[in-house]
């Protein structure tokens, strides 16, 4: 009887650890804190759009998240060496064109740590998508990049202020003519930086536009406005004809393909909603 009661009392005591131990323990996630840490939460909101369908100038753009700085040389570099189909010597010809990387002094090598810490560039729409993948993200839209764009150090709103819009002009054309940093670019009042004058960044719906001849076609919604974004130097049908940073943006996108590779296109992923 006695050994009864010992055995149960040891039984009891060992009780709460045993179901403690089958409890899941939350641990925290610091892969996880980093990324959030390194984005910014834009808030929903509209924008006007270069082009638009009449009577609709505005557009509404959901509430995302967006990374602080376009993605580096040296982050790019851990994701081909993670993912090694993604190298220069072995990527797929259909997924990026030959100047692909080919600044890097090796297909396992970004170059120095300065190197290292610049956006990365000649890297294709393809590979942008997947480095963003990896990372549980996705390439911004023309929308969400176009509204994070439209802000200044001081106003979310600041596209149509003409004083802003010649400080963009004169960093467009500073673009590919310097060594690219992200300290060349400002921070705007989301907390986002070198939007503007480091380099150009790819969307994930660059190529949404498709080619029509005849500049009066009407309709509405985004294949009205896609109908302009194709010849994007054409100024009939804009919203505003005096947006030329806007017209520029638009012209460079026209001018890509999904394998282009060039030394002043870079990118930096965004996502729809971010664990905290």
């Amino acid at each position: 009887m006695r050994s009864l009661r010992l055995a149960t009392l040891i039984l009891l005591a060992a009780a709460p650890r045993a179901t403690a131990s089958a409890r899941p323990v939350a641990r925290p996630d610091h892969a996880i804190r980093r990324t959030v840490s390194r984005m910014a939460m834009i808030p929903a909101g509209h924008y006007r759009p270069l082009y638009a369908a009449p009577g609709a100038e505005r557009v509404a753009v959901a509430a995302f998240a967006l990374d602080r700085d376009p993605v580096t040389a040296g982050e790019f570099l851990a994701f081909v060496e993670r993912r090694p189909e993604w190298r220069r010597d072995r990527v797929r010809r259909v997924y990026a064109d030959a100047r692909y990387l080919a600044d890097w002094p090796s297909a396992t090598d970004a170059g120095s740590l300065e190197a290292r810490r610049r956006p990365a560039t000649q890297v294709s729409w393809f590979a942008a998508r997947a480095y963003c993948a990896s990372r549980g993200k996705r390439l911004p839209t023309v929308d969400e990049w176009e509204y994070a764009a439209s802000a200044s150090e001081r106003s979310t709103h600041a596209g149509d202020d003409g004083a802003f819009r010649m400080r963009l002009l004169a960093l467009y054309t500073a673009i590919g003519k310097a060594v690219n940093t992200p300290s060349r670019g400002f921070e705007n009042v989301y907390g986002v930086r070198a939007l503007h004058g480091v380099v150009w960044e790819w969307t994930l719906d660059f190529n949404s536009v498709v080619l029509d001849d005849d500049s009066r076609a009407t309709g509405s919604g985004a294949d009205a406005r896609d109908r302009h974004l194709y010849c994007a130097s054409a100024a009939l049908g804009a919203t505003d004809p005096s947006d030329y940073p806007a017209f520029l943006r638009h012209a460079v996108r026209a001018g890509l393909g999904a394998r282009t590779s060039t030394s002043a296109l870079g990118f930096r992923c965004a996502a729809s909603t971010v664990i905290s």
